[in-house]
């Protein structure tokens, strides 16, 4: 008697009983010490999004754990999780990466400038004059990098490598803020956004958009999930969630501290 995979149907006197199905997984790459995007203890947003996303599929989270900083960064991540099809999406990546299929962005966040609410400082975008008087600090390979070397600013600045480090927090870029080993902070929202509540007088201003200088310059970015460049169908379930459970999304990303913005 052959046995299906999906139910198998007993007699026991006289009362059919169905041995249920096990739950589907969604398996989710992600970074097991890199708070505030996910740890392995589940207090990331990028955790609470996964199972968000997993209980409106009927499914599990199923968590493969990689390192994504050091040696390759990133795209080293991607490739030795996602592409290896050790997993089936990550929870956090730029809308229309050339690195994999993205879904339909399910928030827009911006780099900002952090500083002291004491400093009276008037900034209002990569221009403002002051910025050529204060010490700037920044996370190397990243937009804020660039725009502080094209406006000649890097030899007053101090460059953060948090994202290429293992086990360090972005939380130490406000520790030397209020340290006052820098001036000003220009970083991604998201990378500081749950650890704010333990700075109340910081001020945090967005970067906006520049087509001042050169090419146009980014920093508000949609952002998405992603799945390995060919799996159409499983893009096609996310973006089905996203559209039906944005308010839910919406509402883990700013109970986290993600703040939402609206390019101008």
């Amino acid at each position: 008697m052959k046995l299906t995979s999906i139910v198998v149907p007993l007699v026991i006197a006289g009362v059919w009983s169905v041995f249920p199905s096990p739950a589907r997984a969604l398996g989710v790459c992600a970074d097991p010490d890199y708070l505030p995007y996910s740890n392995r203890a589940g207090e990331g947003f990028e955790n609470k999004i996964a199972a968000a996303v997993a209980r409106a599929l009927g499914e599990k989270v199923e968590y493969t754990w990689a390192n994504s900083r050091g040696h390759g960064g990133f795209p080293q991540f991607l490739s030795a999780t996602l592409d290896a099809k050790k997993c089936a999406v990550i929870m956090d990546i730029p809308y229309g990466s050339r690195e994999e299929l993205t879904t339909r962005p399910y928030y827009i966040s911006s780099y900002v400038f952090v500083f002291g609410k004491n400093r009276n400082y008037q900034i209002a975008s990569m221009d403002s004059p002051i910025l050529k008087q204060v010490k700037i600090g920044f996370e190397r390979d990243t937009p804020a990098e660039g725009a502080v070397k094209l406006r000649g600013m890097l030899p007053r600045s101090v460059a953060f490598d948090v994202g290429d480090e293992e086990g360090k927090s972005p939380a130490v870029m406000l520790d030397a803020l209020k340290k006052g080993e820098i001036d000003v902070l220009i970083t991604w929202q998201p990378a500081i956004g749950a650890f704010l509540r333990a700075y109340p007088n910081l001020n945090v201003v967005v970067v906006p958009n520049e087509r001042a200088l050169g090419t146009p310059e980014q920093y508000s970015f949609p952002m998405s999930m992603g799945v390995r460049v060919g799996d159409d169908g499983l893009k096609k379930r996310l973006d089905d969630v996203i559209e039906k459970h944005q308010a839910e999304l919406t509402s883990i990303l700013t109970a986290s501290g993600v703040r939402l913005f609206t390019p101008q």
